[in-house]
Order: structure tokens, then sequence, then C-alpha cells
């Protein structure tokens, strides 16, 4: 009887598949931990199971749960370049990583701009102090728990995020800097969205819903991861889409402790100003006027993933490029009134109003003919003061001429600046495309004069003005900066509709 009520017993238990123990795809052997932070480990072990990492002499526990993952936290550590070893354990399991270092870690994001290889610009930086995880480009249907990638001990194959990097360690104080590199050309701002993001946001979740009703796009995604070797098609078509770039992409990174996100995208968002016209999936994305209010909720929602309010975003603003929409009222791609990208760059200096942001100036780069510039080593290490500045403490100028308040004066205006201290023009010449209007909203070219930290402005075509665009063109040919050299940001003082 006993044995009956013994083998019963047993019978009635749950079935419990046992797990090899693992740990996060984000922790490989030559992995940069971030200094200064406490510093998440996860993976998964059998359910109930004890685990234990052990690093720079801690040694902390936890206990997988009923799914059979577990997260431990590491108490925060001060930067090293000695690599140590990392061990975690569960029963008779060991997991043992090679040469951990301590230092700064930043995720760089975005479309074609961030990816982009290294430029000539930048190729002969020295690479001596840093690390990259070079995330696989995929995407996936659901949200996932593992990518593809490793640590290696060399700098990033993206001039931008090479430039940052290289420029960072220089200013880091000897501690590593290591670069996880998640980036795709022609992705949306959408792509890299997870899809509760619905609920803030209405014209995402028109895309999503359009897409849950698309099987057969779902159907075309599936037979080419299954495939495995993709044609040119089907990974624009796949990089393209809404929400599962993020799956497979960003959302296994979180929440491996990092400083922050170096965000360069905007480009497949500049397809036109404002609304979401009915049109083929191709069109399906933020328009230019709604872009701000997306990256905001974007930035938020990242945060949450990460569970850090203070986790720092840095925006590449997009350089210079002479394109309109065709819904501009003028194809002169110079005139401040054209539909170009200065709207664009406008939605992106948006993000400044939530705190832990910054964005690199770019207004005197880029080309006019070419949406993918060959001058990114200006862009890395404009990034690096930013981050020095928010991040390390560093005391010194990181800012170009930022526009602080409008003073009105008979038939001119003042421009005040903040971040103006040796205020100066690169060529000698007076400030370059500032224009003024009156309430007519009609724009003319303005005689610019510095004076200090100010700049005056008139034009004999209007006597009463009352607003100021400066470098508010596709492709400004600007001139100011300040005495560290740094371009002073564009800006309007106007609400006039586009």
């Amino acid at each position: 009887m006993r044995r009956f009520c013994f083998l019963l017993t047993i019978a009635l238990l749950p079935s419990v598949s046992l797990t090899a123990l693992e740990v996060a795809s984000p922790f490989t052997d030559h992995a940069v931990l971030q200094q200064d932070m406490p510093i998440p480990v996860w993976g998964k072990a059998d359910p109930g199971a004890a685990v234990t990492v052990k690093f720079a002499g801690q040694k902390n526990t936890g206990r997988a749960d009923r799914s059979g993952k577990w997260k431990i936290a590491l108490d925060a550590l001060d930067g090293t370049a000695k690599g140590s070893a990392m061990t975690i354990t569960a029963g008779d399991s060991k997991i043992t990583l090679a040469d951990i270092v301590v230092g700064e870690v930043w995720i760089c994001s975005g479309q074609s701009n961030m990816q982009m290889g290294r430029t000539p610009d930048v190729k002969e930086l020295s690479e001596a102090g840093l690390r990259t995880f070079d995330v696989k480009r995929t995407v996936a249907l659901t949200e996932q728990d593992a990518l593809t990638g490793a640590w290696k001990i060399a700098g990033p194959n993206s001039a931008v995020a090479f430039g940052f990097a290289h420029h960072l360690a220089k200013k880091a104080g000897g501690v590593p800097v290591g670069i996880i590199l998640s980036a795709w050309g022609s992705s949306s701002i959408e792509a890299w969205m997870p899809r509760d993001l619905t609920e803030q946001l209405p014209h995402f979740k028109t895309i999503m819903a359009e897409w849950d009703a698309n099987t057969e796009a779902q159907a075309q995604i599936k037979a080419a991861l299954v495939k495995g070797k993709w044609s040119r098609s089907d990974d624009v078509f796949m990089r393209r889409q809404s929400c599962i770039v993020y799956n497979a992409m960003m959302k296994p990174l979180a929440p491996f402790a990092c400083r922050g996100l170096v965000w360069y995208q905007g480009e497949r968002n500049t397809r036109y100003l404002t609304g979401m016209p009915d049109s083929p999936w191709y069109h399906r994305v933020a328009s230019v006027q709604d872009y701000d209010e997306t990256l905001k909720a974007w930035v938020q929602r990242y945060r949450k993933e990460w569970g850090r309010d203070d986790m720092q975003f840095m925006m590449v603003m997009l350089p210079g490029f002479g394109s309109v929409l065709s819904t501009s009222p003028t194809r002169d791609v110079n005139h401040p009134a054209a539909h170009s990208w200065a709207w664009m760059r406008e939605s992106q200096l948006a993000v400044l109003d939530l705190p832990h942001t910054a964005v690199a100036n770019t207004i005197d780069l880029g080309d006019v003919k070419n949406i993918h510039p060959r001058d990114k080593a200006p862009i890395g290490e404009r990034l690096a003061l930013l981050a020095a500045r928010d991040n390390l403490g560093m005391k010194a100028e990181a800012s170009g001429p930022v526009f602080q308040r409008l003073e009105k004066q008979e038939n001119r205006l003042i421009v005040h600046f903040s971040h103006a201290k040796g205020l100066k023009t690169t060529d000698g010449q007076n400030p370059a495309e500032f224009w003024i209007a009156g309430r007519d909203a009609k724009w003319h070219s303005a005689t610019a004069k510095m004076d200090k930290d100010r700049v005056i402005l008139s034009s004999p075509d209007c006597p009463k003005p009352e607003h100021v665009r400066y470098a508010f063109t596709g492709k400004p040919a600007v001139n100011l900066i300040n005495g560290t050299g740094l371009p002073a940001y564009p800006f309007r003082t106007d609400r006039f509709q586009p």
C-alpha cells in the first residue's frame, strides 16, 4: 500500500524539464562591464536552482524562478583594464568567462549612417582600450531572450561608433570603453520599438494592427529566417518592418548595464512632413513632425526596459542634405520655408525636453547630394565630449552656441546665446544663414553682426522683424562657432506652420 501511494505521489508531481545553466547573450569572454553602477547578470538554470556569480571579489547568490530564469546583481565596481574571470555556478554546472574588464559601456544603434564602416577620416584612430559586441542583424516575430554576438578586443566597424569610442577612451581615465553595436540600414524608429508602445502612439497602433493582419508578409519573413541566406529583397523587406528588429536585436540586451545609448537614425522617417498617408507598408512610419513625441516615448520606454531613469541618450542630429519633400511650398532647398531636413532636426532637438539627453550637432557637416556623407570623425568627437561632460564630470565646453532668448529693438533683432564664449566665425566673415520675418511670415536673408555673445540681425526688406530662423535649411552653409570650435545649434523662434 505504501509503495502504491509513493508511486501515485510521483505521478501527480508536475513534470520538470532540466535546463542547462546559461548566461545571457551579452556575457562572453572579453566583455566590458559598466563601472560605478549595479551590474545585473542573468540567464537560465533548472527551476529553483541556486545560482552563484563570482567576480572581482564578490560572491552573490540568487535562485532561478519556476520558469528557470535567474538574475543576480553585482555591486558597483571601479573601472579597471585588468581582465578577470567571472564564474557562474548552479549545482555541478559551471560557466567561466575569461578576461572581463570594467569601464564605460555604450549601445550604438540606428540605421545606415550608424552602421556605415570606418571612413578615411577615422581609420587612423587608435583602438587602444576598445572592445566591441557586434549584434547580428536579424529579426524575430516575437520578443527574444537571446541574440548572436560576442565581445572582441577591437573597436567597432562603424565610423561614428569607432570615433566616439576612441575619443571617449582618451577622456575616461584609462578604463576600457565597450561598444555594443546594434544597427541596421534604412530601419525606421518603429523597427526598434517594442509592441506595447502601441498604447501610447496611435500611428504605431495602426501600423501593428496592419502588420498583424498581413499574414503574407509574416509568412515571407518566416520563410527567409528558415532559409538563413537572404536575398537582397528579403533583407530590405525585413529591416524596414516595425517592431521585429527590436524583438531580435535590442530586447535581448536589456538590462545589460551600460551608461547609455547613442542613436543615429531619422533619415527613414523623413518621408513626409506630417500625418501618415494611406499607402503601402513602405511608407508606414512616423512623419517628421510626429517624430518628436515618438522619439521621447521611445526613450522613456527603453529606460523602463533597462530599469534606469538616468540612462543617458545621445542623438546624432541629421547633417546637411539637399532634399525637399513633395509637399514643400518651394523647391529651393536653401530657403527656410522649404520642407527640408531642418524640420527633422527640430524634432530631434525636442528630446532635450527629457533629462539625461544630449544632441550632437552636425549642422556644419553632410553632403548636399549624398545621404551617406563621409565626414564622420567630428560626430564621434562631439559625442565623446557630450558623454564626458554629462557622465564623467568633465568641465570643458561640450556644446556649441545655443539660442537663449530674442530681444526686439525697432528694426532689428538681437539673438542671445548660451555656450557662446569666444563667439566667432570660421571664415572671419559675418555670421551666415540667419533669416528674419515679420508677422507676415515672409522670410528675408538677414545681415548678421556679432557683438560679444550676441548676433544682431536686420534687413532693409523687413523693417519690423519679429522672428528668426537660423540654419533652418536642408544644407546650410554655416560659419558660426564658439571659442572651442563647436557650431551653433539650428533654431527658430516662430511657430508658423510649415
